[in-house]
């Protein structure tokens, strides 16, 4: 069974993008009270192509965690070559960090993630991890890292780290709480 996709159309295309910048845009600037009104609005399209492209505001929240996911795969392997094992481990968390800064949307589903709905994004997140996993292995070869960090360790980490971002927005106190955290996977 395959499962080929075909890519949108070009006006498609542009919509989807218009929409998912106008989405983050707004929750960066009013935060997750946002309607989906005000979102078709400040992209330039009519609700119903908002509402036929994503039926509901989790549906775009879930667009957008995926979009981030599959951007945080490219900074993996753009990182996982560094000379360095630690240091492609510790660029990866900080450019994964600084990608979501202003994104509030990522910051909130990243803080519910009981509540959230990953359906859609499983495949993107197990990409990144099997770059993650091998990042942190080389790392422990290197015996730059602890023996006992694990992949799952990333996520909650990350979440920590954007969760700061999110109640602390005013101070960057994010990039102090990733520097702890980063100094802290260092062995023994």
């Amino acid at each position: 069974m395959t499962t080929d996709i075909r890519p949108l159309r070009a006006d498609a295309q542009r919509n989807l993008e218009r929409i998912t910048a106008s989405a983050r845009a707004l929750f960066a600037e009013r935060g997750p009270g946002v309607q989906m009104e005000e979102i078709a609005a400040h992209a330039g399209v009519g609700i119903g192509t908002l509402y036929r492209r994503f039926p509901s505001k989790e549906a775009l929240v879930t667009e957008l965690v995926r979009q981030r996911f599959q951007e945080f795969g490219a900074i993996a392997v753009a990182c996982e070559h560094l000379e360095s094992p630690y240091d492609a481990l510790a660029t990866t968390m900080r450019r994964h960090a600084e990608t979501v800064e202003d994104d509030i949307a990522f910051q909130l589903a990243m803080m519910k993630l009981n509540d959230f709905a990953w359906e859609g994004i499983e495949e993107d997140k197990a990409a990144l991890n099997a770059v993650l996993s091998r990042i942190i292995e080389r790392a422990q070869a290197a015996g730059e890292v602890r023996d006992d960090l694990r992949v799952e360790d990333y996520g909650m980490m990350m979440c920590g780290v954007t969760a700061t971002m999110h109640f602390m927005s005013e101070s960057h106190e994010w990039r102090r709480h990733l520097d702890l955290m980063l100094a802290g996977l260092k062995p023994a």
